[in-house]
């Protein structure tokens, strides 16, 4: 893997180009500086005396810049990409799913594993389309832990892929402690060993159905510290499994326990605090903390069982209902196709494990012949059109306080959210925005707030990127009033590193620049979890709540011009065009390869709610 050379040069001529294109931010953030308020002798030192951009682990000199928003690294071969097919294995403590779809897939003679629809819910045939299934084949998390090591001296390289591994490739990275007493690498995963089959199988279901209650819920447990045990128990939610069949084609054990039906299984990957670096505490930069989030809401249940509110994350994202209702089914079938004699079962949860990932099921079923996933393209189209429709049910918006006179219109957008942890959640690439459109006689544009590009892009009036989508770009801030259509309410976790500036890599984030993302219904500033989920940025903003935010706008209007309609979205995309475009300013062939992938996919954002008025 090649490496910078020459990191110091590269940092103090990336902060001197970010500081003159106006990045300063602290915990408050400062308005973005305006190229329009510059002086000429202020905009030619901005395009002269830059850095390259494009960050060349084998070149690192100060280079003339023909603009601020940089393409990168020219989109590269695939095939730097290319993985094995998975097939069936039993290799140490693990089998992968091949090997489960066995009894615990659908099959035409079997009614098992069916919802009163008869649709097929077999927990093989939903997971193989869920980004569990292709953890260890998304091309974008290549792409990331490329970025990363590259960005970092050649000695960390084994602790960065080590630790990405770690959730993304879990059975790999339990084999490669066990059987050669180190972690696991990136490039075990490109071989057709068994280590690298079972590594490839993602997160499956011999990784989370065998991890030991025991620490669960504490520090320990989070960022992979999930204890996997060695007697081949399978945990599941029923009591009195009957063990014969298990045991005898893959030789493990069903085991009653309920610790898998609890959000804190979830959390051993989904609460990620990275090494601490200065003034960080004993726990570190808190990547995602959806876990942290959940506690800190109306849906959990850990403090109060009973609570009529709690919603697990299994309860959202492994439904036991569908339309019809509760699920009752049988959970296996025989292996030649035919129906087992045992009971219907209840709960049956759908491993469905959709959150809102609409562009990457996507685009792995387009690069099929390179990732080579187990689901099959109805497998991927599913879980795109479930995450669909879960965006579409996961907030509204409603308008208060219209009013239009002679020169202006003014109202408040009030957002609300739904879901039991912040929105959006999980890897900062993700961020959601208000798009403000008003139009008046023959729709003629009067202003247009959050306008965006086929490519996903906010742009302004002439079609180009806003500063903030820009590659290292300045930070949108929070809003309580909007009057500029330059402005836009972008909700988002932007990452800084140790001199405040804006980055991609996680390796090199200290903390949060801005954290303006919805917060749960019930969030408790004086919450134990809300030191590391705190937002960050508002300037203390009244009309921030749990839950929901309300953002003023006021429309000048030119002489004779009125508003006749009011077009308001709120729209979520999962891969940021800021973070996108800076992660391909580091040349690495993963990431040349990821940019194919990513400019042949559809990374438009979807609309999660919308309002369109006649005024």
């Amino acid at each position: 893997m090649q490496i910078i050379t020459n990191r110091t040069l590269f940092k103090l001529s990336l902060s001197f180009c970010l500081i003159l294109i106006g990045y300063a931010c602290e915990e408050k953030q400062s308005p973005i500086i305006s190229t329009e308020d510059m002086t000429s002798n202020e905009l030619d030192m901005m395009t002269t005396t830059v850095v390259d951009m494009v960050v060349n682990p084998e070149i690192d000199q100060q280079v003339e810049l023909e603009n601020l928003d940089p393409d990168g690294v020219e989109p590269g071969d695939t095939a730097v990409l290319q993985l094995q097919e998975m097939r069936a294995l039993n290799f140490a403590a693990f089998t992968t799913s091949e090997a489960c779809a066995l009894c615990h897939s659908n099959h035409f003679a079997a009614t098992a594993m069916r919802n009163a629809a008869n649709e097929e819910i077999a927990p093989y045939n939903l997971w193989r389309g869920s980004m569990m299934s292709n953890a260890s084949r998304d091309p974008f998390w290549w792409a990331q832990v490329a970025s990363e090591v590259a960005l970092n001296d050649p000695e960390e390289q084994e602790k960065i892929e080590g630790e990405c591994i770690r959730c993304h490739a879990p059975a790999l990275s339990e084999t490669a402690r066990s059987e050669a007493n180190r972690e696991g690498r990136m490039q075990d995963l490109k071989g057709n060993t068994h280590p690298s089959i079972v590594g490839l199988d993602g997160v499956a279901c011999t990784t989370c159905h065998q991890i030991l209650p025991d620490n669960l819920g504490t520090h320990e447990s989070f960022s992979g510290g999930y204890v996997i045990g060695q007697e081949r128990k399978i945990f599941g939610p029923h009591e009195n499994p009957a063990p014969g069949p298990m045991i005898n084609h893959v030789n493990y054990t069903p085991t009653h326990a309920t610790h898998v039906t609890e959000s804190k299984l979830c959390a051993t990957c989904h609460t990620l605090l990275h090494e601490p670096k200065e003034d960080q505490g004993e726990w570190g930069f808190p990547e995602q903390t959806p876990y942290l989030e959940w506690r800190n809401s109306i849906y959990s249940n850990e403090e109060d069982p009973n609570n009529p509110d709690a919603k697990t994350c299994q309860g959202c994202h492994q439904p036991t209902y569908d339309e019809d209702g509760y699920i009752r089914t049988r959970i296996a079938r025989s292996p030649p196709g035919g129906d087992f004699r045992i009971n219907p079962r209840e709960p049956f949860g759908q491993h469905t494990f959709v959150g809102a990932n609409v562009v990457m099921p996507q685009m792995i079923k387009a690069e099929r012949d390179t990732l080579n996933p187990v689901g099959t393209d109805e497998a991927l189209d599913m879980v795109s059109e479930i995450a669909i429709g879960r965006l579409e049910s996961s907030a509204s918006l409603t308008i208060e306080d219209l009013e239009q006179s002679a020169e202006t219109l003014s109202f408040t957008v009030n957002v609300e959210s739904f879901v039991g942890h912040k929105l959006p959640t999980g890897f900062p690439s993700r961020r959601v925005w208000l798009v403000v459109k008003a139009t008046g006689a023959n729709d003629e544009v009067l202003f247009y707030s959050g306008r965006y590009n086929p490519q996903g892009r906010i742009v302004d009036a002439e079609g180009k990127a806003i500063e903030s989508e820009w590659a290292y770009g300045p930070i949108e801030p929070h809003y309580q009033q909007i009057t500029n259509e330059r402005q836009v309410q972008v909700y988002e976790a932007v990452m800084g590193d140790q001199a405040n500036r804006f980055t991609h890599a996680i390796t090199q984030a200290k903390g949060w620049l801005k954290d303006n993302r919805l917060l749960p219904k019930g969030y408790q500033n004086d919450h134990p979890e809300a030191g590391y989920t705190k937002p960050i940025g508002l300037n203390d903003d009244p009309d921030f709540n749990a839950g929901s935010d309300r953002v003023q706008y006021l429309i000048t209007l030119a002489e004779g011009k009125q508003v006749e309609r009011l077009q308001i979205k709120l729209v979520y995309q999962t891969l940021g065009a800021r973070f996108m475009r800076s992660l391909f300013q580091v040349d690495v062939p993963e990431v040349a390869a990821f940019r194919t992938m990513y400019e042949r996919a559809d990374v438009s954002p979807v609309v999660m709610a919308e309002i369109d008025q006649s005024l």
